[in-house]
């Protein structure tokens, strides 16, 4: 099972990745797109890795954006496989 990451080193990764936010417990990114059809199309695609990484977001849904959190919902905080989560949302939207 995965550990809790130390605020200190989410920071550290959050530095490496771009516009992420961590509020102590989650963190988050706001991504938007050309066409709503385009941020459905990222809510699809982000929640086939999630499920096989087994590792899911809370995902909102607006027009033309979405917001994606990560939290572990079993330890209530924030650990690799978050960070893992939000390099491979990065490598998909930049």
């Amino acid at each position: 099972m995965s550990e809790l990451l130390s605020d200190k080193d989410i920071n550290s990764e959050l530095g490496k990745l771009n516009d992420w936010s961590y509020d102590g417990v989650k963190i988050s990114k706001e991504i938007s797109f050309k066409t709503y059809m385009d941020s459905i199309d990222m809510i699809n695609l982000i929640a086939k890795e999630a499920e096989r990484a087994n590792h899911h977001p809370d995902m909102k849904v607006g027009y033309c954006v979405i917001v994606v959190d990560f939290t572990s919902h079993d330890l209530g905080g924030v650990t690799k496989g978050c960070i893992q989560m939000a390099k491979y949302i990065d490598t998909k939207t930049n």
